[in-house]
């Protein structure tokens, strides 16, 4: 059986749609019939070589999106798809039957696709490491992000007071109608600025940097740091004396560490959250499968509100 698929073909090089040959399922394995793909940073870091390097060339990228088998609907994600094995940036796509995960009723197969990233990680930062409750005021940096947007809507559904940090003013309306009562803009100054002012008890940094002192700087004692990415720059002075002295929990997410089942227990969940209308996920833009360089050109330049997605039919 033949399928369009977005492939690989060395690294550095774009990305050329090409018809190819799917193989039959083979135990424990399932055809899925894609729908949509998500598009994050970790597939173009994975274009470039910089994650899985030694992931097989020709491949087909992508590791998260939904579609269905047997006319049922699925989120699918993990299990090494698109970095070590052929993932879902195709029409059609084989993969672990455990990569599946029932889409609840009412979650649109769009949005669905694009909770293996965005949902499960705002999901775990919020209710597991941050453990946020309403009596919490939360500051999320990078608001306007990816991953941002569903932290500020899933911290605001828990009622916690919440603000928000964006570096484009294209984004302060964004993520005022996700739930943040407030929105700041600028650098890591004006985040101390506006955390003398919030006193927040939770911080939530994506970005590193200066940021990253500035929210230690912030924070109230036994405040809660979550740290998920590094998109500012990977490294950063900390206030280490004021760290220790104000007794601050730094959390750092490790979702590239976490073992699939329990992955796929936090997509469940996350995506029952959204049935639920406790969370809410933003898609920017559905691109045809042909267009999936010009995803990556958007990524780098951050010319995205909420999350972009692949037509994996188109």
């Amino acid at each position: 059986m033949k399928t369009n698929a977005a492939r690989l073909l060395e690294h550095g090089a774009p990305l050329e749609v090409r018809e190819v040959e799917v193989a039959e399922p083979t135990a424990g394995e399932v055809m899925v019939e894609m729908a949509f793909a998500g598009v994050n940073p970790v597939d173009r870091y994975g274009a470039l070589g910089r994650v899985a390097p030694n992931g097989p060339l020709p491949r087909t990228l992508g590791g998260e999106g939904a579609g269905t088998v047997g006319g049922r609907a699925y989120a699918v994600r993990g299990y090494r798809l698109g970095a070590m094995r052929d993932g879902l940036w195709a029409g059609l796509a084989v993969v672990p039957e455990a990569a599946l995960v029932p889409i609840p009723a009412g979650v649109s197969l769009e949005k669905a696709a694009a909770m293996g990233v965005a949902g499960v990680t705002a999901w775990r930062t919020v209710t597991e490491l941050a453990a946020v409750s309403a009596e919490d005021r939360v500051l999320v940096l990078g608001a306007g992000g990816g991953v941002g947007h569903v932290i500020v809507s899933l911290a605001a559904s828990l009622g916690a007071k919440v603000w928000g940090q964006v570096g484009s003013e294209a984004k302060r309306q964004f993520v005022l109608e996700r739930g943040a009562e407030r929105v700041i803009g600028g650098g890591a100054r004006e985040v101390v600025e506006a955390g003398a002012e919030l006193r927040p008890t939770v911080v939530l940094d994506p970005l590193g940097d200066g940021f990253t002192a500035a929210a230690i700087e912030v924070l109230e004692p036994r405040g809660r740091l979550v740290v998920y990415g590094t998109s500012a720059d990977a490294s950063g002075d900390l206030p280490i004396q004021m760290l220790y002295r104000k007794g601050l929990s730094v959390l750092g997410y490790a979702g590239l560490i976490e073992s699939d089942e329990t992955l796929q227990r936090c997509l469940g969940e996350s995506l029952q959250a959204l049935a639920e209308g406790k969370l809410d996920l933003v898609v920017d833009s559905i691109l045809p499968l042909t267009e999936a360089n010009g995803a990556f050109e958007r990524l780098v330049e951050r010319d995205v509100l909420g999350k972009l997605l692949l037509d994996t039919t188109a």
